[in-house]
């Protein structure tokens, strides 16, 4: 199904080279049209696997009445279904998703803003995702769910999340989890939760604490954490005004004086976020915006894929 949208993050001649991809599971999920992911739940009209005894609240319809009257008791009969992809893109708010966006001060020309970069992704994911005939929704985390699409795929649904992710402002907000909680919340059926970040919160054991009930539910979880190459390495030069993007004031300062220390704590940071997310069972990228993003996207789909 093609997306229909005027957003100036789509381009669809450069997305033409990965339109024949396909954004795919690495584990089993529940759908509920015909489509060719493997579905968590077993159950349709699909190849005939086993019988499993009944729990209270499950369909009737899935009963096996002939079993029933046979022996009295409640079987419910298991099928290997495939189904369509449920995908929700959650793109961090947070100010923190704003450096970069001041070109003069990077020394690195072809790097965008951190939410420039999620933005340019989540609007190619959200089209390559609808034209596998497959269900997108969009989620923006702050303090709170700033906004939330439940997962469809006609034209107008689609657009209508790339009108949003082109709006997309960032707010001072240094935590994320309550955000997540809210969108569990709302999101009954289970899928794939694909979240652009830098993971630069207050919160971060409390936002992997919050993506656990994801996995718990049997979700699919996805991290690509997005890093500017100037916040890897600080820039060279004789003194700096650092400037905190979500209300922590400035720091003067010689990169010299810092830098070590500097660009230990932050590969430390590194290594914790991945730790905390694979340690979460999510599946985890670290994403640098130095690179170009369909190189970035492309290198996803296809080690996706498999």
């Amino acid at each position: 199904m093609i997306s229909q949208s005027r957003s100036r993050f789509l381009d669809l001649a450069a997305l033409a080279a990965l339109e024949q991809k396909r954004f795919t599971t690495r584990r089993r999920i529940e759908g509920s049209y015909s489509g060719r992911h493997l579905s968590r739940v077993q159950g349709g009209a699909g190849e005939f696997v086993d019988y499993r005894e009944y729990t209270g609240g499950e369909d009737l319809r899935r009963l096996d009445w002939k079993v029933f009257a046979r022996t009295g008791k409640a079987f419910v009969r298991l099928f290997q279904d495939e189904t369509n992809l449920l995908c929700t893109v959650a793109v961090d708010a947070s100010g923190s998703m704003r450096f970069g966006e001041d070109a003069s001060l990077s020394t690195s020309a072809s790097a965008k803003s951190k939410l420039e970069y999620a933005q340019w992704i989540a609007t190619a994911l959200s089209h390559i995702i609808s034209r596998g005939q497959d269900q997108v929704g969009l989620a923006v985390l702050g303090n709170e769910l700033k906004e939330w699409l439940a997962p469809g795929g006609t034209p107008t649904h689609v657009a209508r999340i790339q009108e949003i992710l082109e709006q997309l402002k960032t707010q001072p907000t240094t935590q994320m989890a309550g955000s997540l909680r809210q969108l569990f919340e709302r999101s009954p059926r289970r899928g794939v939760l694909l979240i652009l970040s830098d993971l630069l919160m207050d919160d971060l054991q409390e936002t992997f604490a919050a993506l656990r009930l994801f996995r718990h539910r049997g979700w699919e979880v996805v991290i690509l954490h997005l890093v500017h190459p100037d916040e890897e390495r600080l820039p060279p030069g004789v003194a700096f005004r650092l400037r905190g993007l979500e209300g922590e004031g400035d720091v003067d300062c010689s990169p010299a004086e810092i830098a070590t220390q500097y660009e230990a704590r932050f590969a430390a940071f590194l290594t914790m976020a991945r730790q905390l997310a694979l340690g979460a069972g999510c599946d985890y990228r670290m994403v640098s915006t130095a690179i170009p993003y369909l190189h970035t996207l492309g290198e996803f789909l296809i080690e996706r894929a498999g």
